[in-house]
């Protein structure tokens, strides 16, 4: 099992993937790299797909939360070639996509490194998060971007990982709320005036 500390006194079972959704500013991402460092403490492997940050900066983040050197802690990075003008490589603890459009890129950067944990280091559990899927509909349609969760959640649920999936609620019709849920085993909702709340799929 994963337990969701330290914001949820709950816990899932291996494979389980959820989707944490609200307003902008609720802590989505916080409550996400907080449950991810918390595996990072017992061990578990953690990736971050991250299509709004730099890896520097998510990184860097993560060092408040919990020492990671020479842990399984890899970022899988959309922004930074989008953005930069030198040439950046892949290392064993970043990998780059070309954008957030490079889904198909995204899902072979998460499966290297899912595979290096496993060959290299023994880690059978892991746990990823992606921040965030407003961002992959802002350049994609719905069709695209329900295609590529299909596919990135059943490699999760796959392999018994846990992924942590944050969305801006506010930023999307219900139409297309609706549609994502239904990829999910639960979500938890997040408000600026109350505790996080999860709920999963019977």
């Amino acid at each position: 099992m994963y337990d969701l500390a330290p914001h949820l006194e709950t816990e899932v079972a291996p494979g389980t993937n959820l989707l944490l959704m609200g307003p902008p500013l609720t802590g989505k991402r916080k409550l996400a790299m907080d449950v991810l460092a918390a595996g990072t403490e017992r061990g578990d492997g953690a990736i971050v797909v991250t299509t709004k940050d730099g890896a520097d900066r998510v990184l860097k983040d993560y060092a408040t939360r919990t020492p990671y050197e020479g842990k399984p802690v890899a970022v899988v990075d959309c922004v930074t070639r989008q953005q930069a003008v030198s040439d950046v490589r892949d290392d064993d603890r970043i990998k780059y996509a070309s954008s957030p459009v490079d889904m198909t890129g995204i899902g072979i950067k998460l499966s290297e490194f899912l595979q290096a944990f496993y060959r290299d280091r023994g880690i059978k559990r892991n746990r990823v998060m992606v921040h965030s899927l407003s961002t992959l509909l802002m350049y994609s349609d719905l069709q695209t971007v329900f295609r590529f969760l299909h596919v990135f959640t059943g490699r999760l649920q796959s392999v018994d990982g846990l992924g942590l999936f944050s969305i801006d609620s506010t930023a999307h019709d219900d139409q297309t709320m609706n549609t994502l849920k239904q990829l999910f085993d639960g979500v938890i909702v997040l408000s600026e005036d109350e505790e996080p709340k999860i709920r999963l799929a019977q």
